[in-house]
């Protein structure tokens, strides 16, 4: 499981560290995609898989399912971790998180986001919010069980 907040660099040829606690759920590759929130995603392939399979399982006729694909497939990378533990992430990918020089990387439980620290800030100032939380959560069923 992917959990926690970690602050890294990015060198001049766009790869980043990845912490140690992730690189053994990545032994066999990650996926990097376009997240929703002007991030990146990064998947095991297990869990890629898993969307993909799903989303091939939505109609084509669907202008939203179109776009969806296009999100997912489009702005995807297959990347493996090196030997010192680095990824690396394409122009492309980096452009539209909006990364230069550094990244938060954020644990999200079964995958884990890359983030522009600016745009990381503005996540954790709503997260803060302990009203907004209550009314935005307020419908999610968390009980244990």
């Amino acid at each position: 499981m992917f959990l926690g907040q970690y602050r890294h660099t990015i060198d001049n040829k766009g790869r980043l560290t990845i912490p140690a606690r992730y690189r053994e759920l990545l032994a066999e590759g990650a996926y990097v995609i376009q997240g929703f929130d002007r991030n990146l995603m990064v998947l095991t392939p297990t869990s890629f898989e898993s969307i993909s399979h799903r989303v091939s399982l939505m109609s084509m006729t669907d202008p939203a399912t179109r776009q969806l694909k296009r999100l997912l497939f489009s702005s995807g990378d297959k990347v493996e971790v090196d030997r010192s533990g680095r990824i690396l992430i394409q122009q492309f990918l980096r452009e539209v998180a909006g990364l230069d020089s550094e990244a938060i990387v954020v644990g999200v439980g079964d995958y884990f986001e890359i983030w522009a620290p600016e745009v990381w800030e503005e996540q954790t100032t709503q997260l803060k919010d302990v009203n907004a939380n209550a009314q935005r959560f307020a419908t999610f069923d968390l009980a244990s069980g």
